[in-house]
């Protein structure tokens, strides 16, 4: 059952296509289209056991940028598919569900609403999402479409810990709390790295460390999220690229009065201009931090640092509130690829049962065990796949199968 999934963003279009099977997935293409609403638009379309074709040319809108990955994937010389009859679903990344999907669902008409109505509270991500939709039903009407939500898994999270301790009015009104992201990637590097360390992923604890340029660390109690360090937005929790993470709000007020600014342009400077750009003012990439750091520049050390230590904290916390942790895993781009993120964050950590294998540590991109065979807490690196989990559930959900 061939499943393309769409992550669409306000200029961009990332795509999969797996032929998905009850036992098993095939990844049968992937690429990306970027800047969409511009003339020079580009789409670069990786068929697999196939050489890269790129395309440059205007792409006005979403729909325009759908049809020319359907182009592609039908494409005699670069082509992965006979025709689009072969298309039997959509899955789509959605970032924000709110309160009222707590696990993927079958689009229909009051999907769609819901998703409209958090555009408030998700205004960078959730219009896009909801764009890639509608241009599927324009381009493949009939197709079911089903949407993945980066927050479902959260939903699990109890009230003490994705409350906020401010007047309960506002929650009530209108719903401020602790939503969390990266639910999916989580959710997969959880039960795969469960799977790999032979622990029972349904009676577990489990900290899984997600970092890349965005970044966030999620607590797992026995196959459900406990707690996670992003809350209201993406920006909460730890040191990233761009984001300041936690930080006292009085500081943010302070600075705003002396500088006279608006809270728009407070959101902007919280959210991009922030995190390890703005504590180096070199770059938001932790590859350059790296190499600034190796070369004793001051605040690249110190951002480094701050940046490793935040995510040392949360594992603490979420292994105090857990009662104890059996797994660590780090995934995402830093985390698949920083060799000195995973020894810095483990090291110091021999109290809690982990004993670290630096040797295992040397990897990249690879799913492995980094922990000692006597550790009692195992570590791993595990590559996230958030598309297959989005194909899986899409696959799930069109042959009415129960969702895990």
């Amino acid at each position: 059952m061939v499943i393309l999934v769409l992550n669409c963003g306000s200029s961009s279009i990332k795509y999969q296509v797996i032929d998905m099977e009850q036992h098993g997935s095939s990844l049968l293409a992937k690429g990306l289209v970027e800047r969409i609403g511009l003339n020079d638009g580009i789409l670069t379309h990786k068929p697999t056991g196939k050489e890269t074709y790129e395309l440059h040319c205007s792409i006005p809108d979403h729909t325009t940028g759908i049809r020319l990955v359907l182009e592609a994937l039908t494409d005699p010389s670069h082509g992965v598919i006979a025709s689009l009859d072969e298309v039997k679903a959509v899955g789509h990344r959605v970032a924000h569900g709110g309160e009222f999907f707590p696990q993927s669902c079958i689009v229909d008409e009051e999907v769609k609403e819901k998703i409209r109505s958090l555009f408030e509270i998700a205004p960078l991500h959730n219009p896009a999402n909801l764009e890639g939709v509608l241009s599927i039903e324009k381009v493949l009407p009939g197709v079911p479409q089903v949407t993945v939500f980066d927050t479902s898994f959260h939903q699990t999270i109890p009230p003490m810990n994705h409350l906020y301790a401010l007047p309960y009015a506002y929650y009530e009104k209108y719903r401020v709390r602790k939503y969390g992201f990266h639910g999916t990637s989580h959710h997969y590097v959880a039960r795969t790295g469960a799977e790999l360390a032979g622990l029972d992923f349904d009676h577990a604890k489990i900290i899984t460390c997600h970092i890349g340029n965005g970044a966030s660390v999620t607590a797992i109690l026995n196959g459900k999220s406990y707690d996670t360090s992003m809350g209201f937005s993406p920006l909460d929790g730890l040191v990233m690229g761009t984001r300041c993470g936690a930080v006292d709000a009085s500081a943010i007020t302070f600075i705003g009065a002396k500088e006279g600014m608006t809270f728009q342009e407070l959101d902007e400077m919280m959210n991009k201009r922030s995190g390890v750009l703005g504590l180096t003012d070199l770059s938001s990439d932790m590859r350059d931090i790296d190499k600034a750091y190796a070369a004793g520049n001051p605040r690249a050390i110190v951002a480094r640092d701050m940046h490793y230590n935040r995510v040392k904290k949360f594992v603490g916390e979420y292994a105090a509130e857990m009662g104890g942790v059996d797994l660590i895993v780090f995934t995402g781009g830093v985390g698949e690829n920083s060799r000195e993120l995973r020894q810095t964050v483990c090291s110091g950590l021999e109290f809690m049962g982990v004993e670290f294998d630096d040797a295992a540590n040397d990897v990249r991109g690879e799913n492995r065990i980094l922990s000692k065979p006597t550790s009692r807490v195992k570590v791993a690196v595990i590559a996230t796949d958030e598309e297959l989990m989005i194909a899986t559930d899409t696959y799930k959900l069109v042959n009415h199968l129960p969702l895990d």
